[in-house]
């Protein structure tokens, strides 16, 4: 006997108000009148539906960063950038997320790694009144949406636990507006705001935790300007155990005696596959017309890459580092360790493969591209704008496809190659890459150094706060983004969600 399959369930009303009803339609027009509806129009314009049934809280937090305009700096689908559920597997594999659903702390986390700013509150470290001060001002701009982590049965709905984005707020009968992303299950209705503190204020019996609320809004820039870290290759919780537990211990052996030696000790130790942890932000372009066309967003993205990379290449510590590398041959075990993976040719090939599978849509997919053939030419420009250095390459898939990309990279004077690693300073070079991730590091890393002459030369290489403005918002992010992850794979982040990331 065939089971009737499920269209819909009759929204339970009251306690909420279907937002197409004429009730509804009436509170949505008082609203606008007096002001509280201004984030609705930019969420409206990128509300979606849950691709799967336990996918609220990943398509709560697409919806939300698409309506910042947050760029996520990589290829969704053909050449278009775009904030999609499946890019959010930052902080839990999807498998996961798809079969049990997701926590508030881990959404938390996914929004810091998709280079949002957060502040997230469960019931118990806040108020009704604080909720309600903030669901206001939220609906009073569109620069900020509040995403609520509540259990229907407080609405009297099936279900348990779920995520939605708040999309506006009715203050003379004090209701919210709850734009549900189970469109399949419930339409966008409005509940009373009292009755939704109640709905936030549960346990959610996967952490024993409170529910609660989060303010997603976006930097004024771009967090990832040049580096990014990278936790889809499984190597990430390797690296950043040694960065973050090991090196420390490490760096309290009596035998650190000057700062070369610091640094000659950390490289000698580095996970075999650490490059896969930190990753140059470049930009991947599909070959149009044969020929090149960037519009002035794009050359100013790069201009300030460039401006990025030549600040980490006037620091003493990349100087130092390119010193250790290139007198003690250290940058042959390095070589070694990574698979001479970040030669400037082999990180051409790899990202043009990268590339390749952002453009077909198969993001996850980029090992199964070949490699065929690159090359790089310099454009100069005739209008007096920075010169661009662009490397094409042609990849070819398992069915014999083949797909042209071109690697947008910011202009740097190569450096001769040393010995017989092939050592090539464009970026992003070892050098370039450690400075960055050394400069990452949070201050605490270097304290356990015995020797106070010793401590005092590497804490004035690693300072933050000697560095240019730019580079250093560069370096905030990426030393937050490594303690956010860090805090998110030993799940620290469901204890305290406003801890420092910096």
């Amino acid at each position: 006997m065939a089971m009737a399959g499920l269209y819909r369930r009759i929204l339970p009303s009251p306690p909420a108000i279907d937002f197409a009803s004429s009730e509804g339609k009436k509170l949505f027009t008082e609203a606008i009148h007096n002001g509280t509806m201004e984030g609705f129009f930019k969420l409206i314009s990128y509300f979606q539906t849950q691709s799967e049934p336990a996918y609220c809280g990943l398509a709560s937090l697409s919806m939300v960063l698409n309506a910042l305009a947050i760029d996520p700096g990589r290829k969704w689908k053909g050449p278009w950038r775009w904030f999609d559920e499946n890019m959010l597997d930052c902080c839990e594999p999807l498998e996961k997320v798809k079969d049990k659903g997701i926590s508030f702390g881990k959404v938390v986390c996914l929004a810091h790694c998709a280079g949002a700013n957060v502040e997230a509150f469960r019931t118990n470290q806040s108020t009704i009144d604080d909720f309600r001060k903030y669901v206001m001002a939220c609906s009073n701009s569109d620069d900020c949406h509040v995403i609520s982590s509540y259990h229907r049965g407080a609405f009297n709905q099936t279900g348990t636990g779920h995520f939605s984005p708040i999309g506006g707020y009715h203050a003379e009968r004090d209701m919210a507006l709850i734009l549900d992303v189970a469109r399949f299950k419930y339409p966008p209705h409005w509940v009373p705001l009292h009755l939704l503190w109640e709905a936030m204020d549960t346990i959610d019996e996967s952490t024993g935790l409170h529910r609660g609320f989060m303010l997603v809004s976006r930097h004024q820039r771009a967090p990832s300007l040049l580096y990014t870290l990278s936790c889809k290759h499984e190597s990430w919780i390797t690296t950043a155990k040694y960065l973050v537990d090991d090196v420390p211990v490490l760096l309290s052996s009596d035998t650190m005696k000057d700062a070369n030696n610091v640094l000659s000790t950390v490289f000698t130790s580095l996970p075999s596959d650490f490059t896969e942890f930190i990753k140059w932000v470049a930009e991947i372009r599909r070959k149009e017309d044969g020929g090149l066309s960037l519009s002035q967003e794009e050359k100013g993205r790069l201009a300030i890459k460039e401006e990025v990379l030549k600040q980490v290449q006037e620091t003493g510590l990349y100087k130092l580092i390119t010193n250790i590398l290139y007198s003690d041959k250290l940058v042959c075990q390095i070589k070694q360790t990574s698979g001479h993976r970040d030669t400037f040719p082999n990180i051409a090939a790899s990202v043009c493969c990268q590339g390749a599978g952002f453009l077909t849509g198969k993001s996850s997919s980029s090992d199964r591209f070949c490699f065929r053939e690159t090359c790089v030419r310099c454009y100069r420009a005739t209008n007096g704008d920075k010169p661009v250095t662009v490397v094409s390459g042609t990849v070819v898939n398992g069915n014999n496809g083949e797909q042209g990309v071109d690697m947008l990279v910011p202009l740097s004077q190569t450096e001769p190659n040393i010995g017989s690693c092939d050592c090539s300073g464009m970026p992003p070079a070892s050098n370039d890459v450690l400075t960055a991730l050394l400069l990452a590091l949070p201050p605490q890393t270097w304290s356990g150094i015995k020797d106070r002459k010793v401590l005092d030369e590497i804490s004035g290489l690693v300072s933050v706060e000697t560095l240019p403005p730019l580079l250093q918002e560069e370096v905030l992010h990426l030393r937050g983004q490594l303690l956010m992850l860090t805090r998110c794979k030993d799940n620290k982040v469901e204890d305290d969600l406003r801890a420092p990331l910096i």
